[in-house]
């Protein structure tokens, strides 16, 4: 049964480790196919996974999986090294789905 409570964030330690001070559960992985494996056993428990934009844009497949279910939210965050774009071309494609026009890179 999914506690939709819960949030988990799956990436390398150091962009993770900070989210533990507040409350999240850390789930480390070196590589994407431990980041797979972590997120499909995640996604039973957890209403929010987030995950490094580094491992996220090397599984993209699976991230499209997700994005067709309620549960979990699964949401690209940059990791310690700063922001690849990943997340925010991925929010701005849905927008521009959702709404028929890019408005937040429109200019």
């Amino acid at each position: 049964m999914r506690n939709n409570n819960k949030i988990a964030v799956i990436g390398d330690k150091h962009s993770i480790l900070s989210f533990k001070a507040v409350g999240v559960d850390v789930f480390p992985a070196r590589n994407y196919f431990e980041a797979q494996d972590t997120l499909k056993k995640l996604a039973r428990n957890y209403a929010v996974i987030f995950i490094t934009e580094d491992i996220a844009q090397e599984i993209p497949e699976v991230l499209e999986r997700y994005k067709k279910r309620t549960y979990p939210a699964v949401i690209p965050i940059p990791s310690a090294q700063g922001s690849a774009g990943f997340g925010m071309k991925g929010l701005s494609k849905d927008v521009e789905k959702a709404i028929g026009a890019d408005i937040l890179f429109n200019s």
